[in-house]
Protein backbone atom coordinates (compact mmCIF):
# COMPACT_ATOMS: atom_id res chain seq x y z
CA UNK A 1 0.00 0.00 0.00
CA UNK A 2 1.44 3.67 -0.80
CA UNK A 3 1.57 5.54 2.05
CA UNK A 4 2.67 8.93 0.07
CA UNK A 5 1.43 11.82 2.12
CA UNK A 6 3.59 14.89 0.63
CA UNK A 7 4.60 13.58 -2.66
CA UNK A 8 5.03 9.64 -3.78
CA UNK A 9 8.54 11.22 -4.94
CA UNK A 10 9.36 10.22 -1.69
CA UNK A 11 8.12 6.77 -1.55
CA UNK A 12 10.36 3.67 -2.81
CA UNK A 13 9.71 0.19 -3.56
CA UNK A 14 12.25 -1.16 -1.16
CA UNK A 15 12.75 -0.83 2.13
CA UNK A 16 14.90 2.17 2.96
CA UNK A 17 17.18 3.59 5.92
CA UNK A 18 18.15 6.84 5.94
CA UNK A 19 20.74 8.57 8.44
CA UNK A 20 20.33 11.21 10.53
CA UNK A 21 22.50 13.78 11.77
CA UNK A 22 21.57 16.69 14.30
CA UNK A 23 23.44 19.66 12.77
CA UNK A 24 24.92 22.81 14.91
CA UNK A 25 25.38 26.35 12.58
CA UNK A 26 24.85 28.68 15.44
CA UNK A 27 23.91 26.55 18.44
CA UNK A 28 23.03 22.63 19.33
CA UNK A 29 20.52 21.48 17.68
CA UNK A 30 19.87 23.87 14.97
CA UNK A 31 19.00 21.43 12.18
CA UNK A 32 19.68 18.29 10.78
CA UNK A 33 21.04 16.67 7.59
CA UNK A 34 19.58 13.70 6.48
CA UNK A 35 21.45 11.00 4.02
CA UNK A 36 20.38 7.62 2.39
CA UNK A 37 22.29 4.87 4.11
CA UNK A 38 23.55 3.01 0.60
CA UNK A 39 24.17 5.83 -1.30
CA UNK A 40 25.26 8.74 0.99
CA UNK A 41 24.21 11.16 -0.61
CA UNK A 42 22.05 14.07 0.88
CA UNK A 43 18.02 13.69 0.66
CA UNK A 44 17.00 16.50 3.33
CA UNK A 45 18.18 19.37 5.44
CA UNK A 46 16.68 21.67 7.96
CA UNK A 47 19.69 24.38 8.70
CA UNK A 48 18.42 25.98 11.63
CA UNK A 49 15.32 26.06 13.80
CA UNK A 50 13.42 29.79 13.93
CA UNK A 51 12.61 29.76 17.49
CA UNK A 52 10.29 32.75 17.50
CA UNK A 53 8.68 31.81 14.84
CA UNK A 54 8.07 28.25 16.41
CA UNK A 55 8.19 26.62 12.47
CA UNK A 56 10.28 24.21 10.97
CA UNK A 57 11.04 23.64 7.17
CA UNK A 58 11.63 20.49 5.65
CA UNK A 59 14.13 20.92 2.42
CA UNK A 60 15.56 19.16 -0.49
CA UNK A 61 19.57 19.22 -0.93
CA UNK A 62 19.16 22.26 -2.81
CA UNK A 63 17.10 24.44 -0.47
CA UNK A 64 13.51 24.16 -1.79
CA UNK A 65 10.86 24.04 0.81
CA UNK A 66 8.95 20.35 1.15
CA UNK A 67 7.21 20.40 4.43
CA UNK A 68 6.60 23.14 7.08
CA UNK A 69 5.73 21.99 10.44
CA UNK A 70 4.42 24.66 12.95
CA UNK A 71 3.13 24.20 16.74
CA UNK A 72 -0.40 25.34 17.17
CA UNK A 73 -0.72 27.21 20.04
CA UNK A 74 -2.89 27.12 22.94
CA UNK A 75 -2.64 23.32 22.57
CA UNK A 76 -2.62 21.06 26.36
CA UNK A 77 -1.46 18.39 23.97
CA UNK A 78 1.88 19.96 22.30
CA UNK A 79 -0.23 19.52 18.73
CA UNK A 80 1.76 20.03 15.33
CA UNK A 81 0.69 20.86 12.05
CA UNK A 82 2.46 19.68 8.64
CA UNK A 83 1.60 21.80 5.53
CA UNK A 84 2.92 20.94 1.98
CA UNK A 85 5.71 23.10 0.71
CA UNK A 86 6.54 26.89 2.88
CA UNK A 87 3.71 27.88 4.64
CA UNK A 88 2.92 31.44 4.04
CA UNK A 89 1.65 33.93 7.10
CA UNK A 90 -1.87 35.25 6.42
CA UNK A 91 -2.94 32.46 4.38
CA UNK A 92 -5.25 29.98 4.67
CA UNK A 93 -3.42 26.38 4.19
CA UNK A 94 -4.95 23.19 4.99
CA UNK A 95 -2.69 21.01 6.92
CA UNK A 96 -1.36 17.48 5.58
CA UNK A 97 -1.17 16.22 8.61
CA UNK A 98 -1.75 16.97 12.66
CA UNK A 99 0.77 15.44 15.41
CA UNK A 100 -0.27 14.96 19.07
CA UNK A 101 0.07 13.96 22.33
CA UNK A 102 -1.91 10.54 22.80
CA UNK A 103 -2.28 12.45 26.74
CA UNK A 104 -1.51 15.10 28.51
CA UNK A 105 0.01 12.49 31.12
CA UNK A 106 2.73 10.57 30.77
CA UNK A 107 5.73 12.86 29.42
CA UNK A 108 7.39 11.10 27.04
CA UNK A 109 5.94 7.71 27.25
CA UNK A 110 2.41 9.08 26.34
CA UNK A 111 3.12 7.65 22.76
CA UNK A 112 1.94 10.30 19.90
CA UNK A 113 -1.22 10.43 17.46
CA UNK A 114 -1.23 11.53 13.71
CA UNK A 115 -3.73 12.24 11.49
CA UNK A 116 -3.73 12.87 7.85
CA UNK A 117 -6.22 14.58 6.79
CA UNK A 118 -6.19 12.94 3.15
CA UNK A 119 -2.79 12.88 0.51
CA UNK A 120 -1.49 11.81 -2.25
CA UNK A 121 -4.21 9.22 -3.77
CA UNK A 122 -6.13 8.86 -0.22
CA UNK A 123 -9.92 10.49 -0.14
CA UNK A 124 -11.00 13.19 2.31
CA UNK A 125 -11.12 10.34 5.31
CA UNK A 126 -8.91 10.71 7.99
CA UNK A 127 -5.97 7.77 8.28
CA UNK A 128 -4.20 7.67 11.47
CA UNK A 129 -0.88 6.36 12.65
CA UNK A 130 0.12 5.83 16.33
CA UNK A 131 4.01 6.50 17.27
CA UNK A 132 5.29 4.52 20.33
CA UNK A 133 8.62 4.39 22.09
CA UNK A 134 11.05 6.99 23.11
CA UNK A 135 11.80 9.37 20.74
CA UNK A 136 14.67 10.78 23.35
CA UNK A 137 16.01 7.52 23.36
CA UNK A 138 16.26 7.44 19.32
CA UNK A 139 14.10 3.90 20.05
CA UNK A 140 10.34 4.44 18.59
CA UNK A 141 8.19 3.03 15.77
CA UNK A 142 5.66 4.35 13.54
CA UNK A 143 2.58 2.45 13.24
CA UNK A 144 -0.03 2.49 10.82
CA UNK A 145 -3.60 2.42 11.78
CA UNK A 146 -5.59 2.81 8.71
CA UNK A 147 -8.97 4.94 8.09
CA UNK A 148 -9.97 6.26 11.29
CA UNK A 149 -12.24 4.10 13.43
CA UNK A 150 -12.42 1.22 10.97
CA UNK A 151 -10.39 -0.97 13.59
CA UNK A 152 -8.01 -1.90 11.07
CA UNK A 153 -4.82 -3.91 12.59
CA UNK A 154 -1.58 -1.96 13.02
CA UNK A 155 1.44 -2.17 10.49
CA UNK A 156 4.50 -1.13 11.32
CA UNK A 157 6.05 1.59 8.18
CA UNK A 158 9.12 3.10 9.97
CA UNK A 159 11.23 3.33 13.06
CA UNK A 160 14.11 5.05 15.01
CA UNK A 161 17.33 3.31 16.32
CA UNK A 162 20.48 4.03 17.81
CA UNK A 163 23.07 4.07 14.67
CA UNK A 164 25.96 1.19 15.63
CA UNK A 165 29.74 1.78 13.93
CA UNK A 166 30.05 -0.75 11.66
CA UNK A 167 33.49 -1.35 12.40
CA UNK A 168 33.99 -0.64 15.70
CA UNK A 169 30.34 -2.05 17.42
CA UNK A 170 29.64 0.82 18.90
CA UNK A 171 26.39 2.71 19.53
CA UNK A 172 27.10 6.35 18.85
CA UNK A 173 25.51 9.76 20.02
CA UNK A 174 22.20 10.45 20.08
CA UNK A 175 22.87 12.99 17.37
CA UNK A 176 23.64 10.25 14.86
CA UNK A 177 20.81 7.42 14.45
CA UNK A 178 18.63 6.05 11.97
CA UNK A 179 15.44 6.33 10.26
CA UNK A 180 14.06 2.93 8.71
CA UNK A 181 11.16 3.26 6.13
CA UNK A 182 8.91 0.35 4.74
CA UNK A 183 8.49 -0.30 1.49
CA UNK A 184 6.06 2.66 -0.79
CA UNK A 185 6.41 4.96 2.91
CA UNK A 186 6.85 8.41 2.74
CA UNK A 187 10.32 9.59 3.77
CA UNK A 188 9.58 13.82 3.94
CA UNK A 189 6.48 12.95 6.04
CA UNK A 190 8.69 10.52 8.17
CA UNK A 191 10.99 13.25 8.51
CA UNK A 192 8.58 15.72 8.99
CA UNK A 193 7.49 13.77 12.11
CA UNK A 194 11.37 13.42 13.04
CA UNK A 195 10.60 17.20 13.47
CA UNK A 196 8.07 17.46 15.55
CA UNK A 197 9.36 14.48 17.73
CA UNK A 198 12.26 16.58 18.12
CA UNK A 199 10.49 19.65 19.21
CA UNK A 200 8.08 17.58 21.65
CA UNK A 201 9.86 14.82 23.20
CA UNK A 202 13.55 16.52 22.82
CA UNK A 203 16.82 14.77 24.15
CA UNK A 204 15.25 14.60 27.97
CA UNK A 205 16.18 11.17 29.69
CA UNK A 206 13.19 9.13 30.20
CA UNK A 207 13.27 6.31 32.88
CA UNK A 208 12.00 3.88 30.21
CA UNK A 209 15.30 3.73 28.36
CA UNK A 210 15.64 0.14 26.30
CA UNK A 211 18.86 -2.03 26.84
CA UNK A 212 20.60 -2.06 23.33
CA UNK A 213 21.32 -5.58 22.70
CA UNK A 214 24.78 -5.37 20.54
CA UNK A 215 25.80 -9.13 20.82
CA UNK A 216 24.83 -9.92 17.13
CA UNK A 217 26.59 -6.81 15.56
CA UNK A 218 29.71 -7.33 17.21
CA UNK A 219 30.03 -10.85 15.77
CA UNK A 220 28.09 -10.13 12.58
CA UNK A 221 27.92 -6.54 11.42
CA UNK A 222 24.39 -7.19 10.72
CA UNK A 223 21.52 -4.59 12.08
CA UNK A 224 17.97 -6.08 11.54
CA UNK A 225 14.47 -4.45 12.14
CA UNK A 226 11.26 -6.09 11.73
CA UNK A 227 8.94 -4.06 9.35
CA UNK A 228 5.07 -5.58 8.26
CA UNK A 229 6.42 -9.01 9.26
CA UNK A 230 9.49 -8.65 7.16
CA UNK A 231 13.22 -7.65 7.96
CA UNK A 232 15.57 -5.05 7.12
CA UNK A 233 18.64 -6.25 7.09
CA UNK A 234 21.92 -4.70 6.55
CA UNK A 235 24.97 -6.17 5.86
CA UNK A 236 28.11 -4.15 6.56
CA UNK A 237 26.60 -0.51 6.14
CA UNK A 238 28.94 2.06 5.24
CA UNK A 239 30.47 4.96 6.72
CA UNK A 240 28.55 7.92 7.85
CA UNK A 241 28.92 10.19 5.72
CA UNK A 242 29.92 13.90 6.71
Amino acid sequence: MEHAVISEEYCSEQERELTVRKTSLFAQGDGFAVYDHCTGELVFRVDMYPAVSGELVLMNPVGAPILTVRKKRPSLHHRWEGFAGERVEGQHQKPLFTVRRSSIFGGNRAGMVVEVHGGVGLTEAETEYRIEGSFSQRCCKVLFEGIASKGEAASLVAEIKRKVDPDAHVVLGKDVFSLFLAPHFDAAFAMGLVLVLDQICGDEPDAAVEEIDLSIASLTGDHHVGVNGGTLLEEHPPELVM
